[in-house]
């Protein structure tokens, strides 16, 4: 059990929400706006976790030569514009995250959100899904210059938090959660079943697997709750 654990920081897409439905409408209205190819919810599924420039890189990249980057930075302001629309219209929070987060609370646990997305998009889609009330600090895709896996947000939301980085816990869905919290010191749990880029969850370097957020709560030595059918 994870009993001495003192702070939780937790990734969003893919493993608090799942946004993929909102950001593949966003990716094939832009795609259209610029006479692309377009993509099926799977595929833009695979090309999340490492920010939405990369996003957009992966979008555009559909075998032939590499765009250049002014187009892809074009492309990128398409995309805001539309994600803008669309982000929190069909994206949804997964089972078991409310009553787990719920739990934590009752207990007076501090909790972070640390993600890659836009600090535009983080924050708005947060309050509509009424998730804001559950965190004492967000850590956007460009609160620092630096994203994950680089290990500066994770220790931002630590020292944010008042708590070291041994004494916190990271969960997330995939290699840029697990790599960001081995290189800040932080223990970390993954969700399977996220967004993972294409990679098993099961073969990364993690401390446990989750199928559901509400295990977490055994692990911290809390009672589970009953889902939500």
């Amino acid at each position: 059990m994870l009993t001495s654990c003192r702070a939780i920081l937790f990734d969003l897409d893919g493993t608090l929400i799942d946004a993929v439905p909102d950001l593949a409408e966003a990716a094939n209205r832009m795609l259209r706006e610029l006479g692309e190819p377009l993509r099926s919810e799977e595929e833009v599924g695979r090309f999340l976790g490492k920010g939405l420039g990369v996003l957009v890189e992966r979008l555009l990249n559909d075998g032939r030569s590499p765009r250049n980057a002014a187009y892809c930075e074009a492309a990128l302001a398409v995309f805001r514009r539309h994600y803008a629309v669309t982000n929190g219209q069909r994206a949804v929070v997964y089972a078991g995250v409310r009553e787990t987060l719920s739990a934590l609370q009752a207990t007076g646990m501090p909790c972070a959100v640390v993600t890659n997305k836009a600090a535009e998009f983080t924050e708005p889609l947060l309050r509509q899904l009424r998730l804001d009330q559950f965190f004492q600090c967000v850590v956007s895709g460009d609160t620092l210059p630096q994203k994950k896996p680089r290990p500066e947000p994770l220790l931002h939301a630590c020292a944010a938090l008042g708590v070291a980085p041994h004494e916190a816990l990271m969960v997330g869905d995939s290699a840029n959660d697990a790599e960001a919290a081995r290189r800040a010191g932080i223990p970390v749990l993954l969700l399977t079943g996220g967004y993972s880029e294409g990679v098993a969850v099961d073969t990364l370097d993690c401390d446990g697997l989750l199928s559901n957020l509400a295990e977490l709560l055994p692990m911290l030595g809390l009672s589970q709750p009953a889902l939500s059918p």
